[in-house]
This record gives C-alpha cells, structure tokens and sequence, in this order.
C-alpha cells in the first residue's frame, strides 16, 4: 500500500522540510523506504505555527482497532477537585516519547516530494495511538489511583495534605523518571489550591473559556455547524441549567432522515443560540461533592424536558450546586400529564445520579421536585 505524495506548494515544501530535519535531528524520524507509505500533510492555523501531519486514513481502515478505556472526565474532576493540594503534569510530545518497533515502523512510513521516511517514535493519526499510551500510562501508574489519575498525556496528583504531597509527587516523578519519560516543565502546575485539568478550572469551576471567541461564534447555517456549536455548549453541559431544553430548537435541527446540509433557520434557534453562548460565558460556579453530607436533588419538569440540579448544604449554611442535568423529552414523555412528568423527572435524576446517592439509602420527601439524600443508612 504506497501512496502518492500530495501537491504542495513551494512555500509548503520548504516548511516541511524544515519540520523533517528537526525530527531527525530529535531522532523521531529517519530516512528509509517501505512498502508501506502514507502522505505527508501541512496542517496551518492562523496565529499557531504550522504542523506536520502524516494522512493515516488508508492505514487506518485496514488496522485491526484496539480498545483502552479512557477515564470518565467527571468522575476525574470529581476526584481531584476534592483535595487541598493538587498538581498537573504535561507530557513533551507524549506520543513521540514511545519507541516503535520495526514491524512498526514499516507499517508507519510515509512519503513526501524530497524522500521518504520511516518514524522511530509514535506518531500522530494512527488508529491505535491512543490505545498504547493509555495503556502505558496506566501500567506506569498502577497503585496510585488514591493519589493521581491519567488522562492520556495529563497526570493530576492530588493530595489532603502537604507532606502527603509531596510523598506522592516524589513517587509519581519517581515513575516517570525509570520510564524515561520527560515532562513540560512550562505546563507544570505545582501544589495549586486549583488548577486547570482537562478544560476546567478544578476545584470550582469550568476554566475561563474564551469569552470574545464564543460572542464571534458565527450563526449556524448548515447541519455540520449546528453539530459543532453543540459540541462546544455539551462538553460544559454540566455546568449549564436545563442545557437539553435551552438546546432543544437546535437539536431538533438536526432530524430527519432527508440529508440536507442547510438548515432551516429561525428566531427560536436564534433566541436558543444566543442563550447558549450567554450561558458559557457566564462561567458558573460548580463546588466538589462532600460524600460525608447529605445531598439535595432539586427536579423541575416542564413541556419540553426536565432539569435537575444536585446540591448540599456548606458550613455557612448556604447551598451549593454540584451538578446540573437535563434531558429533552420525547414525544411520548411530551404526552404525559404534569404529574407524570414530574416523576419521570425524579426517575430520571436518581438514575443519573446513582454514583452520588448510591449509600445513601434514605430519602426524605418534601414533595415531588425536592429530595433531600440523607447520609444514614437504612435498612430499606
């Protein structure tokens, strides 16, 4: 399987043979030959200096997929926004940091306009990437689930107490250091009360998203736009009150089994669109749950879907949100009368919110859109 190198322009081939001389000086590449070949690409963004890809879709396809679970982004947030001392560790180039074997390397060569070159290191794109560095990266760090999680090239160690701290930064660095693996010092976050990880600011809140960046947003105008303005708004869903609801005119964009690119644009998504992005820009405050004190799931149904907020009581006695949900109803739950939508919303929010009340088997009533979680357990 060989094949051709792509048409670029001279101002192109230049800067890749600018970013090929400096793999190899850096031994991340070689000059060789192989009967397998993929094309080498230009990735350029504005503002960021140009990137050197390797098109790996033809590999890709005929490569056998292997799966490594990644970690549940809540549940970290949740684990490392609970401790006193936290710090964050960045990888140089993780990928690059594993060797390949020559079976490999054979399989991973790619060409260009000047030659052809076979990677010593991991490269970008290719199927499995993720699969081998989450796998090293939690053999590395086995045992150490009390005190530090991976996610891929992120380590967040995270400690109760000072001394605890740095015995558990020793040992992690410890780790890294026998696997020759090496760290971005300019990326380190040391022993911060929070800290960004993973697109938030833990311990309370979601980092500061780029506010002036979501105001320019453009206005979807295709299928493929509406889908990305969603991805945006869903990775910070938990942070938004009644996000299935505010979304629902623009989900519903996204129906039928006609394939149409336009969509049909009206001053519903509009008014959807534009409190979505206020929403985010809001940047709300969100605290890590106490598994020692009672939790509080609030539930509010209306036509169109269902909110829940879960929350507890701090030491001011003020209460504070933990966690917002929200689900659009079907059709049929859109049939349901008031009552039963209000029960399919408490449903609904102890099932989501097993992982938090699970323990806590009592629950005091004050009606059906209040539950108070009780810590005491009892026997029913």
């Amino acid at each position: 399987m060989v094949a051709k190198p792509y048409l670029m322009s001279p101002r192109q081939i230049d800067i890749l043979k600018t970013e090929a001389n400096r793999m190899i000086e850096l031994k991340i590449v070689e000059p060789g030959e192989s009967d397998f070949m993929s094309p080498l690409i230009l990735v350029e963004v504005s503002g960021k200096d140009a990137r050197l890809c390797i098109d790996y879709r033809r590999l890709n396809k005929v490569t056998r997929t292997q799966y490594f679970p990644l970690p549940n982004i809540e549940e970290l947030i949740g684990r490392v926004s609970a401790a006193k001392y936290i710090s964050v560790l960045d990888l140089t180039r993780g990928y690059w940091q594993i060797p390949l074997s020559p079976r490999a390397q054979r399989y991973a060569a790619f060409v260009t306009t000047f030659g052809t070159f076979r990677p010593l290191r991991l490269p970008f794109g290719l199927k499995n990437a993720p699969y081998y560095f989450s796998r090293l990266m939690a053999s590395l760090l086995r045992n150490c689930e009390d005190y530090a999680v991976p996610y891929l090239d992120d380590v967040a160690i995270f400690s109760q107490s000072w001394k605890d701290h740095l015995r558990h930064l020793e040992d992690i660095l410890d780790r890294l250091s026998s696997a020759k693996l090496h760290i971005k010092l300019s990326k380190w976050q040391f022993a911060q009360a929070y800290v960004k990880y993973l697109g938030h600011l833990v311990l309370r809140q979601p980092a500061e998203l780029k506010a002036q960046a979501i105001k320019d947003f453009p206005t979807p105008t295709t299928k493929t736009q509406v889908r990305a303005s969603l991805g945006l708004g869903g990775y910070y869903r938990r942070y938004i009150p009644e996000f299935s609801v505010i979304t629902s005119p623009l989900t519903d964009l996204l129906k039928g089994k006609i394939r149409k690119f336009t969509v049909n644009w009206n001053e519903t998504c509009q008014k959807a669109f534009d409190e979505l992005k206020d929403k985010l820009i809001e940047n709300p405050v969100l605290y890590s749950p106490d598994f020692t004190k009672p939790f509080i799931v609030q539930c509010d149904a209306s036509n169109i879907g269902v909110g829940v907020v879960l929350s507890q009581i701090n030491e001011k006695e003020e209460e504070h949100p933990i966690m917002l949900l929200s689900k659009k109803f079907s059709k049929t739950e859109q049939n349901y009368s008031t009552t039963e939508r209000e029960w399919a919303s408490i449903i609904f929010a102890v099932q989501k919110l097993r992982c938090y009340l699970d323990g806590h088997q009592k629950f005091d009533s004050n009606g059906p859109q209040s539950l108070s979680v009780v810590g005491q357990k009892c026997g029913h």
